[in-house]
This record gives C-alpha cells, structure tokens and sequence, in this order.
C-alpha cells in the first residue's frame, strides 16, 4: 500500500522492534503545512509516532484538506475526498509503521480539527483520542455521514473566546454534540482569537500523556 499524502514523520530515537508505539496524526490549517504543527507537539515523539500530514490541496501560502464554499461551509464533494484521503492515510501508516492499533490519536488546529473531529465520528472507537483546537463539525457531517460508536473515544476540544475566524459557540457545540453520543469530553475556553496560546498548548499536551498513561 502507498500514500498519496505528503507527510513528516517524528519518532522515538531509539525504537524497540518488539515493541508498538502510540500514533498521533496532525492536521494543519487552512494555507498552511506540515512544518507548521511540528512544534506543537514538540516532545511527545519521545512516546509517539508523531504524522504531520500536508493537505491535498493547494491553498497559498500552504495546503488545505478541503475547499469552501462559504462561512462555515465546505464544498461536499472536495471534502468527502479528504476524509476517504485521510481515512487511507491512516490505514497506510497503521500497515507500514509498528504503531498500537488501541492508541491512535488525531490533533488538529482550525480545518484540522474540522477533519480531526470528522474523522472520530466516522471512524468511532478505532481512535483512543482527539485533540481539536479551534474547530467545529460540519452539519452535513451531523445530519448524514455514518456516524460509528463513539463511547469510548476521548476529546479534548479547546476554543478561543475572541474567535473572529470561527465563533466559539461552535466550539461549544461540537462539545455538546460528542457528549450527546456518549463520547468523554474536555471542553477547555481561552481569552484568545483564531490561535493556540502556550497555555491552551501545555493543557492539551498534559491531557495527551495523561489519556495515554489510562490505557
């Protein structure tokens, strides 16, 4: 199996062939790239593959998963393709990689944790926990995609209060809507915009090893 996705991989330094690691996959913003995510997570590849994943599509300055059409509003069609694309990007480094299958983590920021939350709902229980920074869940995701059990799966969903970019009651209903479905949820507000503050960053770094050091 190949990918089609451009990615940066991080890892222990010294990896044990008898031994699988945890797998985090991160997903970047609207223009941005791989590069830019890295240091958000600087650190957790002593215990983590860590994959950072360029979006398919070409969005100056950077890449995008997905196209839009309007505020809060994906193109379907372009964004149906990024979750398949996605969804196979994981396969692909669960076959090619000694990763956990147990322990797969998604943690993205802005059109990453669109596509991060997207992914927990269609892929349910395969991911042990979530991470989504700044997002929200489309309404044709809520309304029509097949939604998997999700009763065992973790977030930690953070949003800025002074979100010019996406509102932060979006944030709170994404909160809201995985708790419906029995999901466990940490919901965390910051006094910022459209961006992660070291505070927001060293909370959801110490949610990670904490949900890690429960399975």
């Amino acid at each position: 199996m190949d990918s089609s996705m451009i990615y940066e991989l991080r890892k222990p330094s010294e990896v044990d062939p008898n031994k699988t690691y945890p797998a985090i996959f991160v997903m970047h913003g609207m223009g941005s790239n791989e590069q830019n995510m890295l240091p958000l997570v600087a650190g957790l590849e002593d215990k983590f593959y860590i994959f950072s994943v360029r979006g398919p599509l070409s969005q100056p300055p950077g890449f995008a998963y997905f196209t839009i059409q309007g505020y809060g509003k994906p193109h379907r069609e372009a964004f149906d393709h990024g979750i398949k694309q996605l969804t196979d990007f994981i396969d692909y480094a669960a076959e090619r990689y000694p990763i956990d299958q147990d322990r797969f983590y998604l943690l993205g920021f802005s059109q990453g944790a669109i596509v991060s939350m997207t992914l927990g709902l269609t892929l349910g229980n395969r991911i042990k926990g979530i991470v989504a920074l700044s997002g929200y869940i489309p309404k044709f995701v809520k309304d029509e995609y097949s939604v998997k059990p999700v009763e065992e799966l973790s977030l930690f969903i953070s949003h800025g209060e002074l979100d010019n970019v996406l509102p932060y009651e979006w944030g709170v209903e994404s909160s809201e809507f995985f708790h419906g479905l029995g999901a466990q949820v940490t919901f965390k507000a910051y006094s910022e915009g459209h961006t992660v503050s070291l505070w927001n960053q060293q909370d959801f770094m110490k949610w990670i090893l904490d949900n890690l050091d429960q399975s």
